[in-house]
């Protein structure tokens, strides 16, 4: 940037005339504004979605009955309560997670399903039992090491089981594929 501006100084103190000038500054906008686009164009300057949470499906308890749905925010995620996991995955190390248990978020909507369908911002979409719940105390977390989880690294909410504890049953392509991570909503079927 500062080679341009002398660049821009010379060619107005310079012989060249007025046109050189105004192309010269016009080039100047011109790489301003490709800087300015390709910094929010980084993947790193993606927003993470909000910490939020939508369940539809068979619930009792709705709060957008135009939808049928009972849509959580975050505050009514963090008002739930914490629970923690300490357990590695095959894309982590172990690590503490942090986040309501399924069971309660489950409990809060009035659900009376066998089964949770997770769809995620990715266009994934997979099936726990409801019964996973209670075996394991799963998780939905939000946080990873005390760190809020986004977009880019699992979040905003992430399914977690302690795999350490159950290394027989949630280790392996079965146990992985239940570690389900960018979750926007559950259907409860």
């Amino acid at each position: 940037m500062a080679n341009l501006i002398a660049t821009l100084r010379n060619a107005a103190s310079g012989t060249g005339g007025p046109w050189r000038m105004r192309w010269l500054t016009g080039l100047a906008a011109l790489i301003v504004g490709l800087s300015v686009c390709c910094a929010h164009a980084q993947p790193g300057a993606r927003q993470s979605p909000a910490l939020a949470l939508d369940v539809q499906g068979k619930i009792a308890n709705t709060n957008d009955a135009a939808h049928r749905t009972y849509h959580f925010n975050e505050a009514q995620l963090l008002a739930l309560p914490v629970h923690t996991i300490t357990t590695s995955t095959t894309w982590t190390p172990r690590s503490t997670f942090t986040g309501p248990r399924l069971a309660d978020i489950l409990k809060a909507v009035g659900a009376h399903g066998t089964q949770i369908e997770l769809h995620t911002f990715d266009d994934y979409t997979y099936t726990v039992p409801v019964s996973d719940c209670e075996r394991y105390g799963v998780i939905v977390a939000y946080s990873m090491n005390g760190q809020r989880l986004k977009l880019s690294d699992f979040g905003p909410l992430f399914l977690i089981y302690p795999r350490d504890a159950f290394p027989d049953e949630l280790t392996g392509a079965v146990g992985d594929s239940k570690f389900v991570w960018q979750i926007k909503a559950l259907i409860v079927k």
